[in-house]
């Protein structure tokens, strides 16, 4: 007989037929661990900008009304006739959210890795980890500090792992300073702690006065507000004093990333000594990551011939990195938990308060510098 819960309440996302999106509890099985599996039970897991893709979709949350009981909430959303083609392969299935977390091991299976790990409070990751309880891979799950408790671990792998992805990248890809947008949320604060221990040049890009108050008083050396009617004119003076020719843009829609490159290829064209045509020879990339604006990418017309705009994902650079790197990585990380990849956040909620309207809105605003974390023994 398993020593552990055989059903756990899970946070659900179902596109329903009659156009509208459902958000939910739901009981699912708990999984027997095999013999490299371990069950866990969940104490935290944030709510990541790639949870709420996964969790809102393309529906208008201004729409969103309460029904259900108050254990058992549901917040039912509209689907808008622009973003029903893309939800289309999801009507009729419920699917779990939560893509990192930290609890603590109460089963385990029979192998060594999967035993190591039992009575053990980890950080796993994997998809559907705002649940209670979760059958995993022991692969999955790595055992946290002893010092460091679920909230200050459940964090450990999107962040921070983002960050460190984010400078290998710039190594890989032979560029020397960095753009980033969004620069006052969480991963941007952990991102400038980086580049300042590491001596990187750093470009943070925000669009109010607050932000920018925020990262100066942090210690950020170059901040640049977007709102700003001199915009353009500090960005290519931060860009010409750092020398970054690689950009991360969270915002993804709009006129930014161009803008950025636009800004590059300025400061860049400045160090050739004779006329070009074709602009500076130097490559300029933004990648986006994010996607806080939905709509085109605008770019204008003198960037010059040697600049690129792609999608870029943590996932797909660790698989670039290779598994030397992203061990050394993933050590450091784990060892400055505490420091330089803390978590700050908003609030901590439990799976029925996650359910509240005013909370789905609030959560949803994805606002930069908030942060939410379901804990779902709550």
């Amino acid at each position: 007989m398993a020593n552990f819960p055989t059903t756990a309440l899970r946070l659900e996302t179902r596109i329903e037929e009659g156009n509208t999106l459902q958000l939910s509890l739901g009981d699912i099985p708990v999984k027997e661990p095999a013999s490299d599996e371990v069950v866990v039970q969940i104490l935290a897991s944030p709510l990541n900008p790639s949870d709420l893709a996964m969790m809102l979709g393309t529906s208008d949350v201004s729409t969103a009304r309460q029904s259900g009981t108050s254990e058992r909430p549901v917040i039912t959303i509209d689907i808008p006739p622009s973003g029903r083609s893309a939800m289309a392969n999801r009507i009729g299935k419920a699917y779990g959210i939560g893509n990192e977390a930290a609890g603590l091991v109460i089963a385990a299976g029979d192998s060594d890795a999967a035993q190591s790990l039992l009575n053990k409070t980890v950080a796993c990751r994997g998809g559907e980890l705002h649940v209670e309880y979760r059958t995993l891979k022991a692969s999955q799950c790595f055992e946290l500090p002893a010092d460091v408790s679920p909230v200050e671990g459940a964090a450990c792998f999107t962040n921070p792992m983002t960050v460190m992805c984010m400078i290998e990248t710039m190594h890989l890809d032979g560029h020397t300073a960095l753009v980033h947008t969004a620069a006052a949320s969480n991963l941007g604060l952990m991102l400038n702690k980086v580049c300042a221990a590491d001596g990187i040049g750093l470009v943070n890009i925000v669009r109010k006065q607050e932000q920018e108050t925020l990262l100066r008083d942090f210690g950020a050396q170059y901040v640049v507000n977007s709102s700003a009617s001199n915009f353009q004119e500090e960005l290519v003076a931060a860009i010409d004093a750092t020398g970054a020719t690689l950009g991360f843009d969270a915002v993804g829609g709009g006129r930014l990333a161009g803008d950025i490159l636009g800004a590059m290829e300025i400061a860049m064209a400045k160090r050739i000594l004779e006329y070009s045509r074709y602009g500076s020879p130097q490559l300029k990339q933004v990648y986006i990551y994010g996607r806080l604006d939905l709509g085109e990418v605008v770019l204008p017309f003198n960037l010059g011939m040697s600049w690129s705009v792609g999608g870029w994902l943590s996932t797909h650079a660790l698989e670039r990195i290779g598994p030397e790197r992203v061990s050394a990585v993933r050590k450091r990380v784990f060892s400055e938990l505490k420091t330089t990849f803390a978590s700050r956040y908003t609030a901590q909620i439990s799976l029925t308060e996650a359910l509240d309207v005013d909370m789905m809105k609030a959560y949803a605003r994805k606002a930069t510098g908030e942060k939410y974390l379901i804990m779902p023994d709550k």
